[in-house]
């Protein structure tokens, strides 16, 4: 791990000395965040660092942390030492990546501030008193966005462990699900499986019984067990060292129709995963998944339509509404999916697919996950049954698919040149 992390503070350092050339800047800050407090009240919101921040080093960040960038040698850490019996010491961390850094422990930020001399540029959140008086240059950071999409072998290797930490607690999912428990005991035998808090995931975790799978961003986490348990779609992940993996599973009990719809899905994915290549525009691969899903539709009877004609009207997009993934990395929706050159222009999500959160074209090293799914949710059929005429769909047929939610299957591929890597499931 050594090895890779140095090359990647290597690479790193070498991508802001272009920056500082390209801006003209003596220096970058780039500060972690600072904690932010609930309403009238003295609890703090769970802390997640500025990614910029995480990016540098090789253990989880915490509030009131600033790295340095300039033109020397080694990156500047600035870490607080803070007097306070409320809560643990926040002692540096201990390893061999400190010998690369440039370490400076202070008791007052404004000190180390009155030290930083020429143009800089200031990332992340504004901080008053701190960062009102250094520049704040989208231009900069577009630049950064971009280049973000490219992963480092490190980088890498920290969402190869995170998948493979998450993957245990999916199959130790399925069992608790297939043993009649609730979403709530199913999360915590996730979490205990996977090794840790829900405050140390990438996102809360989904866990969707029934018809709860339909609800796209489902929240809740039920305590009663169901009468039965039909289908279980779980959305969770782990954090690795601040990356996030990002998979989805689903599972039933069903030896019928929807059976065998979450088989071909299964099929579906796993081809537009090969398709996630060097070169293949992910516009182009969500219009494949459409129209795969389409073909489905028709084959199961759902819909009587060709697949040309169901997309054209919005008919596959009612049981597929969402975009078929997105960059993954430090952000489970990573920077800079609609901008498509280093300046910031950035790329518009199609007609066809509004909410597509990755219009760039696939380029060796960019981590994308491929998540297409096949929903039964009311409020979308109610508007399908109600506004497009001739829909030819079995209004019949899909009621009887509606107490199983929905599917969506998910892993996070790393793109090739004329090939890729499944960190989900080339483990």
């Amino acid at each position: 791990m050594d090895s890779l992390y140095f090359a990647h503070l290597t690479s790193l350092m070498a991508l802001y000395q272009n920056t500082l050339e390209r801006f003209q800047l003596d220096n970058i800050i780039i500060s972690s965040g600072k904690k932010s407090y609930y309403f009238q009240d003295d609890y703090t919101h769970p802390f997640k660092p500025y990614s910029h921040a995480q990016h540098w080093l090789p253990f989880d960040l915490d509030s009131d942390i600033f790295i340095v960038i300039s033109d020397k040698e080694k990156p500047t850490l600035i870490w607080p030492v803070k007097e306070d019996f409320w809560h643990a010491p926040n002692t540096v961390p201990q390893g061999s990546w400190s010998n690369r850094w440039d370490i400076k422990p202070v008791t007052s930020q404004k000190d180390w501030l009155s030290q930083i001399a020429g143009k800089t540029a200031w990332l992340g959140a504004e901080i008053n008193d701190l960062s009102d008086s250094f520049d704040k240059q989208e231009s900069v950071l577009h630049w950064l966005n971009y280049h973000r999409a490219y992963k480092t072998d490190y980088e890498i290797d920290l969402l190869k462990q995170a998948n493979s930490r998450a993957l245990k607690g999916h199959s130790t999912a399925e069992a608790a699900f297939l043993t009649g428990k609730s979403e709530f005991d199913i999360y915590l035998e996730y979490l205990q499986a996977t090794q840790q808090t829900s405050y140390q995931e990438p996102y809360s975790g989904i866990v969707a019984l029934n018809q709860n799978a339909a609800v796209l961003h489902y929240e809740h986490k039920q305590t009663q067990v169901p009468k039965t348990s039909k289908t279980l779609l779980i959305d969770a992940g782990v954090k690795q060292n601040g990356y996030g993996s990002d998979i989805t599973r689903t599972f039933t009990t069903d030896t019928g129709l929807f059976h065998d719809l979450l088989m071909k899905m299964d099929q579906i994915q796993q081809s537009l995963a090969k398709s996630a290549v060097s070169g293949a525009d992910y516009k182009d691969l969500h219009l494949n998944g459409l129209t795969q899903i389409a073909t489905l539709l028709h084959d199961a009877r759902i819909c009587s339509l060709s697949a040309e004609e169901q997309i054209s009207k919005g008919i596959t997009q009612t049981f597929f509404p969402h975009g078929l993934g997105h960059l993954l990395g430090l952000q489970v929706h990573d920077l800079g999916g609609h901008q498509v050159s280093p300046q910031g222009e950035r790329l518009p999500p199609p007609d066809f697919a509004p909410f597509l959160r990755l219009t760039r074209e696939l380029e060796k090293g960019m981590v994308v996950t491929i998540e297409p799914g096949l929903y039964f949710i009311p409020m979308l059929l109610e508007k399908m049954d109600a506004n497009i005429s001739n829909h030819g769909c079995d209004m019949a047929l899909i009621n009887t698919l509606l107490p199983f939610g929905g599917i969506r299957i998910e892993d996070n591929i790393l793109v090739q040149s004329g090939t890729s890597i499944n960190l989900t499931r080339d483990q």
